[in-house]
């Protein structure tokens, strides 16, 4: 079984059991998180896809750490004119496991 969630302007196919990255989200480390906008879910053999949303299934999950991705160099430069500018970057993530995906 598995579902399509909406959180963070991003689309993300979770199964139960699984570990995935989302955008940053406010909780601490073990507070349960609940995804309101489903898309889509599917058991095997029956699929219901929302217009846009599925009011009738839940997923559940719990947060497992709150930290920053590794670090990307942002490097500008245009040739012969001096110009360079150098800036990093590390984007904050939510590691989230999956518990449940329910009916309604």
């Amino acid at each position: 079984m598995y579902a399509v969630v909406n959180t963070g302007g991003k689309q993300y196919k979770v199964q139960e059991g699984d570990t995935l990255r989302f955008e940053k989200m406010e909780g601490d480390v073990g507070s349960e998180i609940l995804f309101d906008q489903v898309l889509m879910v599917s058991d095997g053999d029956k699929v219901e896809v929302g217009r846009p949303l599925l009011a009738n299934v839940e997923v559940k999950g719990h947060i497992i750490e709150q930290g920053k991705a590794k670090k990307i160099i942002v490097f500008k430069y245009k040739r012969r004119k001096r110009y360079r500018r150098k800036q990093g970057h590390r984007q904050q993530y939510t590691a989230i496991q999956i518990d449940s995906i329910k009916f309604q």
